[in-house]
């Protein structure tokens, strides 16, 4: 009898218990339930800010209201999230809550890169952007002026989430892993993106309201029709099939072929062909160099007197743009080189270092001149020397040739590498052809106080347009030293100068701190994306030129002064001799078109060059070395 009453008694406190354990278990999934639709929403919401940002809504509202009209995009971002956080099933315990804080965490960090090199470069990061790793170095000051107090605000949740779960310690010890939920959870997510990706690229509606999984010409759009998160997994995807070469079919040639030959115009020779014939050529690519810099002043005080003073005796291109992508200054000097749009995809000098090309050194060593290249900073920036090397450049010196004697922003002043080219280019067997770039006049533009020789209005005291004031002057009289001595040498008077910006620094950079300085000038508010570019002999009357054009235009309008044959260059040049063409347009980045087309053919034409020469750059279209 005592047996059986201790069994009772046995069994009634055994259903007591798993009644309570029942119990703790449904009000465990309250808290368990609020943790992953906060990281969700959490993400959600980070991402639409990021959106409106990047899309220049001013309010998060709005944003989501006009989000709201694009049927798939809130379950896209969600389904691309539920994929990360199912795996938090696979847990138990508070290893759980440190998987949902760990994935905040960093995609609030992913989120900040992106912001910063959205600022610097106006699209997001990408692996092939991690990948130039080698850039880094000396560029910490740049990185961190691209940052914002606000930026804060990404990471205002975490402190929360921390806070409540805290509060609820002892429940997150009894979550039990399920793996049919993340199951299920997955499932969802590819079900729907599947079918997403059905409706808005494959079907009859393809592109009616938005695309998926496409490379659009701005990365802002596929970004916005993605996700951020949804971005980067696309990202990832194209980064490793882009690893393969890409073949070209028969009907690509076809249309390559047929491209180049619609380029061409028939326009009678002028007296620009072969002026400067025989004469050693100079290349100067100036960092950051912008338009509205040049022929303006402040309060009486020119910006660049020796850049004007060169314009006396120069052909000048005032309505000159650049079009560079994420290669920025490697970009520009790829395509002054080569006559070829960069990758459209990372940087084309780290992606395809070893592809070679018809361009200038190759040019002007045919026609039996000395060339050689110099760079102020080291051979792996922006994989200098080996994408140079490339290119045709036997003779290419870096850094490591110089004396690091002064250091200014990113490396070797501007005043003292000129200084200590001048042997080297003395040195050259005549007639030579010399490329080289500046590097001071880089963001955010520090200069030592004793070189500042402008006086500045107080009203952009503390912003980066005045601190470009001072750099670009310093640089400005650098250059007017640099051809000095070379005069003094005697090679300035058989030497042809050319000199152009190589991209927008303060207006590309630090855009949005310009229409905070008041009261605003029409001439320093806004630049277009136009650099300089001018081609410099100390006995050529000045005059300027207004055919629009850009970096592409760089190689055949030089060769065409310079004596070299267009048929050596005309059937690889994207770009067109802006002294012999009755065309008036450029081609940006993002596929814009400036300037008037005959019709919308010669503009479609056009923008289809940057699809292009990606297919050439990716196939080795040119060769490799």
């Amino acid at each position: 009898m005592m047996e059986l009453q201790t069994k009772s008694a046995s069994s009634q406190g055994l259903g007591q218990f798993l009644l309570q354990l029942k119990e703790k278990c449904r009000k465990a999934a309250v808290p368990h339930t609020f943790l992953f639709l906060y990281t969700a929403f959490s993400i959600v919401l980070k991402s639409v800010v990021i959106i409106a940002i990047v899309n220049k809504t001013h309010y998060v509202f709005s944003s989501w209201i006009d989000m709201a009209y694009i049927v798939p995009t809130y379950l896209v971002y969600f389904a691309f999230i539920f994929i990360f956080l199912s795996f938090s099933f696979l847990l138990s315990g508070k290893k759980r809550f440190w998987y949902f804080l760990s994935f905040i965490v960093a995609f609030s960090t992913l989120l900040l890169f992106d912001l910063w090199y959205f600022r610097a470069f106006g699209t997001f990061i990408s692996i092939h952007v991690v990948k130039q790793y080698a850039n880094l170095q000396n560029l910490t000051g740049s990185i961190m002026s691209m940052g914002s107090m606000l930026d804060v605000l990404l990471f205002l949740d975490i402190p929360f989430l921390i806070y409540w779960c805290w509060r609820r310690r002892e429940v997150y010890c009894l979550a039990k892993r399920s793996i049919p939920a993340c199951l299920g959870l997955i499932a969802f997510s590819i079900s729907y993106l599947s079918y997403a990706h059905y409706v808005f690229d494959l079907s009859d509606e393809r592109g009616q309201k938005q695309f998926l999984f496409e490379i659009c010409w701005t990365p802002i759009q596929t970004v916005t029709d993605l996700s951020p998160m949804g971005y980067h997994l696309f990202d990832a995807y194209n980064y490793f099939t882009d690893c393969q070469q890409l073949v070209l079919t028969d009907a690509d040639q076809r249309e390559i072929d047929k491209w180049y030959q619609d380029k061409q115009e028939n326009v009678p020779d002028n007296i620009y062909k072969g002026m400067f014939k025989g004469k050693n050529l100079l290349v100067i690519q100036v960092e950051s160099l912008e338009t509205f810099y040049l022929k303006n002043e402040l309060d009486g005080q020119e910006i660049t007197p020796v850049l004007n003073r060169l314009l006396k005796h120069s052909i000048y291109f005032p309505d000159f743009y650049e079009q560079v992508n994420v290669g920025t200054t490697s970009d520009a000097e790829f395509m002054a080189n080569t006559s070829v749009y960069p990758v459209r995809m990372g940087s084309t000098y780290y992606r395809y270092p070893d592809n070679t090309y018809n361009s200038l050194p190759k040019l002007f060593d045919h026609m039996g001149y000395s060339v050689m290249a110099a760079h102020p900073d080291n051979r792996g920036y922006w994989n200098w020397m080996h994408a140079m090397q490339s290119i045709g450049y036997d003779y290419c010196i870096d850094s490591n040739y110089f004396k690091i004697d002064e250091v200014i922003g990113l490396g070797l002043s501007d005043g003292s590498f000129l200084q200590q080219l001048v042997p080297y280019i003395k040195e050259q067997q005549q007639p030579f052809f010399t490329f080289l770039i500046t590097m001071t006049n880089h963001g955010p533009f520090e200069l030592p106080d004793k070189y500042k020789t402008l006086k500045v209005d107080k009203k952009f005291e503390g912003t980066k347009m005045e601190a470009s004031f001072h750099t670009v002057r310093y640089t400005d009289e650098q250059i007017g030293k640099f051809l000095d001595r070379l005069d003094e040498e005697g090679l300035l008077d058989n030497t042809v100068v050319v000199i152009y910006g190589d991209h927008n620094g303060v207006h590309k950079f630090y855009n949005d701190e310009i229409p905070k300085i008041q009261p605003a000038e029409d001439w320093w508010l806004t630049n277009n994306h136009r650099v300089p570019f001018l081609i410099y002999q100390k006995d050529l009357p000045g005059e300027e030129v207004w055919t629009k054009g850009g970096h592409i235009d760089i190689l055949p309008t030089i060769s065409y002064v310079m004596g070299v044959e267009e048929k050596t260059y005309s059937h690889t040049a994207m770009g067109r001799n802006l002294l012999k063409t009755n065309k008036d347009f450029a081609v940006l980045v993002d596929g814009q078109f400036v300037g008037q087309a005959a019709d919308s053919q010669e503009e479609e034409h056009a923008v289809h060059g940057l699809e292009l020469a990606d297919k050439m750059i990716r196939s080795s279209y040119f060769g490799k070395r």
